[in-house]
């Protein structure tokens, strides 16, 4: 005959491995100690074996125990996590991210794979355009959060961290010995690419924009074939790339600011909540 086991049971089972004991267990599930004897006595019933042996002044798992230890963790974990979803609305909301693309790859996934946890049922849409264009998305109302490159002296957001903005080249080619230098940079409205070509202007560098793209896989692509030199922040360089230097007839790049921003058109919770997993995705990196 079959016997169904109350979660309870299971639940008690862990708190007393977890806890060390009857007595601390009893404290952890809000019970009398001879209540939390009695739930042991029923679930040793309901298998058909004994769960627990003397030892010494206390008491071990028998290997029947151990066996449904590991079985009762896996099922109170499916039955928490089959409550917490079912329990939310269908759909909270939407929200909407924009964010530069090359801060995606680097940064997001990690950050949605913790916020899909807490909030599965909320749809998501990320938005990778450059900073100037998302800023008037902010505006307009368009994206509910942004994270943004900023220069000094022109920071408005709240700053997740301050990278390095760095002049890239394959490091197993020599686009930058030629001349006038191949640039392969973002399109108009990245704010790194205008800080480049400033600087380049400034040392009288002849250069000349080979190829232009929105998308930093296509960046990456054709500067790890040796057509052209960039401008990249430290933290997402790959490994076929190196950083060229001052030596090598290089400006120096001012650092650069990585900002959250927020639109004032809602004060959703769910929103709220993105932005800290945002926060701390950023600053763990």
């Amino acid at each position: 005959m079959r016997h169904d086991i109350d979660t309870d049971l299971l639940r008690t089972l862990v708190a007393i491995v977890d806890a060390g004991g009857f007595t601390r267990a009893s404290q952890i599930v809000h019970r009398s100690q001879s209540a939390v004897s009695m739930q042991m006595k029923k679930l040793e019933e309901l298998v058909g074996h004994p769960l627990f042996e003397k030892s010494g002044r206390g008491s071990t798992l028998t290997v029947d125990g151990e066996m449904l230890l590991g079985y009762a963790r896996r099922i109170l974990k499916l039955h928490d996590e089959m409550l917490s979803t079912v329990s939310q609305p269908r759909m909270i909301c939407s929200v909407c991210v924009g964010i530069p693309d090359d801060y995606m790859a680097t940064y997001i996934p990690g950050i949605l794979i913790k916020f899909a946890s807490a909030y599965p049922q909320v749809q998501v849409e990320v938005l990778c355009e450059p900073s100037e264009w998302l800023i008037n998305r902010l505006r307009r109302g368009e994206i509910d959060l942004g994270v943004f490159t900023e220069m000094p002296g022109s920071v408005t957001g709240e700053v997740l961290r301050r990278e390095s903005a760095v002049w890239v080249t394959s490091k197993y080619h020599t686009a930058h010995e030629q001349e006038p230098l191949p640039l392969t940079l973002f399109q108009k409205g990245c704010k790194i690419r205008n800080v480049a070509l400033k600087a380049l202007d400034r040392i009288g560098k002849l250069y000349r924009i080979a190829y232009s793209s929105p998308s930093i896989s296509g960046i990456e692509s054709i500067v790890g074939a040796g057509l052209g030199v960039t401008v990249l922040v430290r933290s997402i360089l790959k490994e076929n790339m190196r950083e060229l230097t001052a030596q090598e007839g290089f400006p120096d790049l001012p650092e650069s600011f990585i900002t959250l921003h927020r639109s004032d058109k809602d004060k959703s919770p769910v929103i709220d909540s993105l932005s800290d997993y945002i926060r701390d995705g950023f600053r763990s990196e």
